[in-house]
């Protein structure tokens, strides 16, 4: 299959009349695409995520079944399947047969299509953007995988649709789950009643080891090879400063508010993952973004082995600070009056679900839409920092008409892109 980046841009579109119907039942409460009160969910992207989501998702309402599956592999599908029958208390809510597991760069259409209630998107994150515009269109409820996007158009595109979505009563909730764990929302709480102050400095680290890589086959096409291998290219995920760092960037720009820093500078490069098989990103990442009143936020990444390792955000105030890590007693405020989080909490990545199940239940739609698109540009921002070597500014970032997408969508010959050199790289 073959098509173009606008003819794909153009396809999501499709969804709005082929979703039409389902669209005025997912609005209505207590009515359904199935014609009772069962909410039938379709799962886009089949690794290991959407599958801890499916799951998820089948866990948050006693009346759910997954009824689609869509991915551009098929035995993606197949080991997803595979584990969720074998999940205990799912088997029952699964009703997959062959004719709705769909595959290829137009599955997220065919899944659409298929009379679900609800989607989960878990593909890489360059497509988020087109298959949440195809499925806000479609008047689909909505489970959004971080990061939303991997350059300013998908950010822009996000929030169009995102709008869209408040306007028709749908929800949007963003895989950015910290915002959903109850110890990060009571620390964040108390730090913007003021307990620490105002806050002059946060330090957000990720500094963990290599993950995974997938040996090029004898078979494999360059675009086989960099969609089986899509954590390691730019164009795919955005970097891990934006694939991964963005769960800590995130509680940043929640604990300022929603304010963002007004420019960056940095620095990066591949210290260690030097070879192509891991593509263009870099293995470490250090960034200064600063604030308008003068606050700083240092932001450093790190993925290499035998290093030490540290995935927190520390926030220093004028008169206390806080830790943020997901570490045993890792959320604490120490002020005044000290705290610590103790509480047995429910898991973060089932509490967005059962959030997001009781929205549509209750007719109640939560919106993520806002944060999730600006904490993917300001992890954005970061990255234009460190390949270029350059200060970039939020208006920079938020203006830039640089656009990841590949010429065409198929299954054959696509560059390897160049790894960025700061200093030569170019902002766009």
């Amino acid at each position: 299959m073959s098509s173009s980046r606008r003819d794909f841009l153009k396809s999501s579109a499709a969804a709005t009349t082929i979703g039409a119907v389902a669209a005025t039942l997912s609005l209505a409460p207590g009515v359904y695409a199935a014609g009772d009160d069962t909410l039938r969910v379709g799962l886009i992207g089949c690794g290991q995520r959407g599958t801890g989501a499916a799951s998820q998702a089948l866990n948050a309402d006693e009346r759910v079944k997954l009824t689609a599956m869509g991915d551009a592999f098929a035995d993606r599908i197949e080991s997803s399947l595979a584990n969720l029958r074998e999940t205990e208390g799912l088997a029952e809510k699964i009703d997959v047969p062959p004719e709705r597991q769909f595959v290829g760069f137009d599955a997220y259409r065919q899944v659409l299509a298929s009379g679900v209630d609800v989607v989960i998107l878990t593909t890489p994150p360059h497509f988020r953007p087109i298959h949440l515009k195809a499925a806000v269109k479609a008047g689909k409820h909505v489970f959004a995988e971080k990061p939303c996007a991997v350059d300013a158009p998908g950010v822009h595109s996000v929030l169009r649709s995102c709008a869209q979505a408040r306007q028709q009563g749908t929800s949007v909730v963003s895989g950015l789950c910290l915002r959903y764990n109850a110890g990060y929302r009571e620390a964040v709480r108390r730090i913007q009643s003021g307990q620490i102050g105002q806050v002059r400095t946060l330090m957000a680290n990720d500094y963990r080891g290599t993950l995974w890589m997938k040996p090029r086959q004898p078979e494999w096409t360059d675009m086989h090879w960099q969609m089986r291998n899509w954590y390691y290219f730019t164009w795919l995920s955005g970097d891990f400063n934006v694939e991964q760092h963005v769960h800590n960037l995130d509680v940043c720009a929640w604990v300022m508010g929603e304010q963002y820093p007004i420019k960056a500078i940095g620095m990066g490069g591949r210290e260690v993952r030097k070879g192509p098989e891991y593509g263009n990103i870099f293995d470490h990442h250090s960034v200064v973004y600063e604030y308008n009143d003068g606050a700083r936020l240092i932001s450093n990444t790190r993925q290499i082995d035998r290093c030490k390792g540290d995935i927190s955000v520390n926030i220093l105030g004028s008169r206390g600070s806080a830790l943020l890590a997901e570490r045993p007693n890792g959320v604490r405020v120490t002020a005044e009056d000290d705290w610590i989080f103790r509480e047995q909490a429910k898991n973060m990545f089932q509490v967005e679900h059962d959030e997001l199940f009781a929205s549509i239940r209750n007719s109640k739609p939560i919106n993520n839409g806002e944060y999730m698109a600006k904490s993917s540009l300001l992890a954005i921002m970061g990255r234009m920092a460190t390949y270029t070597g350059q200060e970039i500014t939020w208006d920079m970032a938020w203006n830039s008409k640089e656009d990841l997408s590949p010429t065409r969508y198929e299954w054959g010959e696509i560059a390897a892109p160049a790894v960025a050199v700061p200093g030569v790289t170019r902002f766009v």
